[in-house]
């Protein structure tokens, strides 16, 4: 089943949600620390392996900690060649001053704010939908 590609339909489509919880991005030398863990998501980058975990189980395993994060994700199918919505959501937060990181996953974007700003960018993204043309 193929993405949705356009930019104004996904926008319109996207219906954010809230994640319950607190998600941390933490960066481990060697996979084996996560025990027998799975990780909501992984990047390998030249300085090791950052993994995103619930905040509880990071603190379980004695990971530092420099964000906690609120998760929302955009349930709206997106391609992945999709052109304009990482800038657009990304812009309707930033333009009331909250932080994204993004990770685009095959059938959905997910959207790590600081867990303080959770509702806040629910409501921002709400908005961003409903003025969508």
């Amino acid at each position: 089943m193929a993405g949705e590609t356009s930019l104004s339909t996904l926008l319109r489509s996207m219906n954010p949600v809230l994640n319950d919880g607190a998600y941390v991005f933490c960066h481990i030398a060697d996979r084996q620390v996560l025990q027998d863990l799975e990780p909501l998501g992984s990047f390998h980058e030249r300085e090791g392996l950052t993994v995103i975990l619930p905040h509880a189980d990071a603190e379980r395993l004695g990971l530092t900690v420099d964000y906690v994060a609120a998760w929302l994700t955009l349930e709206v199918h997106s391609a992945l060649s999709a052109v304009g919505l990482t800038a657009a959501v990304a812009g309707a937060l930033a333009a009331v001053g909250i932080s994204c990181n993004v990770v685009a996953a095959y059938y959905h974007d997910h959207l790590f704010v600081a867990q303080a700003d959770g509702a806040r960018a629910l409501d921002a993204l709400r908005q961003l939908a409903q003025t969508a043309e």
